[in-house]
């Protein structure tokens, strides 16, 4: 696994793609909590918190996650190197192990920059460092396990892809519905009782806990199991093409 790993990260720093999508991302941010007039500009809003950066950046990683993820397996299998790897003393746990680490650890870098966000807020607050740093350690903590729970469905979708473009439409698809799709559909209340069930099925309410500072073993629990079904799933569909 630690080999597929290298050899991922490799691929994402080696030719600057990672580079180029960590400073886009954080560009995209810094624009939108302090430049662009919007509900998430920071200076607008006039509160010392990160809240905005936590609400915005889930929509971001939706679209970014799935372009990382898309040619884990989705181009191994276009370039006909995915028969080369199964020809290799490799097993197929370890390929998806390997590459859903390589994206989780790329994803998790998006968010290094931001620390420089958490520094200005801490002290342009009145008084200095009036930020509730419990709150933004446990949003850090839920938007790290929501990147774990992107990659895996997005490692799903290349898995199921025949190419690049679908493996990517697919991933941003699977991870909008889980993530906004389910709550949307619960928040029309058409099941009755059974409408709590169903958010809780989406990612959104089980992240909008982290936001609040509070780290439920329920809710990692959740994203844990997603994330095993999404690998389980996975391996299963590239045993069946070996």
């Amino acid at each position: 696994m630690i080999a597929i790993l290298k050899k991922e990260l490799w691929s994402y720093f080696g030719n600057w793609s990672a580079w180029v999508i960590i400073a886009a991302f954080s560009l995209i941010t810094t624009l939108f909590l302090f430049f662009f007039e919007n509900d998430s500009n920071i200076f607008d809003i006039g509160l010392a918190s990160l809240q905005s950066y936590f609400v915005l950046v889930p929509w971001l990683l939706m679209f970014i996650i799935p372009a990382l993820s898309m040619k884990t397996f989705a181009e191994e299998q276009q370039t006909g190197t995915l028969n080369w790897l199964f020809s290799q003393p490799i097993k197929i746990s370890d390929l998806v192990f390997g590459k859903f680490f390589s994206v989780w650890i790329v994803g998790i870098l998006c968010l290094i920059p931001s620390v420089i966000y958490y520094y200005t807020v801490f002290v342009l607050g009145v008084p200095e460092g009036n930020i509730d740093s419990g709150m933004t350690l446990g949003s850090y903590f839920g938007l790290i396990i929501l990147i774990a729970a992107f990659a895996g469905v997005g490692i799903l979708a290349s898995s199921l892809s025949q190419n690049q473009i679908m493996a990517y439409l697919l991933g941003v698809f699977m991870c909008f519905i889980m993530y906004f799709g389910i709550e949307q559909l619960a928040s029309y209340k058409l099941l009755g009782g059974a409408d709590y069930i169903l958010q809780n099925l989406g990612f959104y309410s089980h992240f909008l806990a982290f936001t609040r500072g509070l780290i439920d073993f329920r809710d990692v629990a959740y994203f844990v199991f997603v994330i095993g079904l999404s690998l389980a799933l996975s391996n299963h569909f590239i045993t069946k093409k070996k």
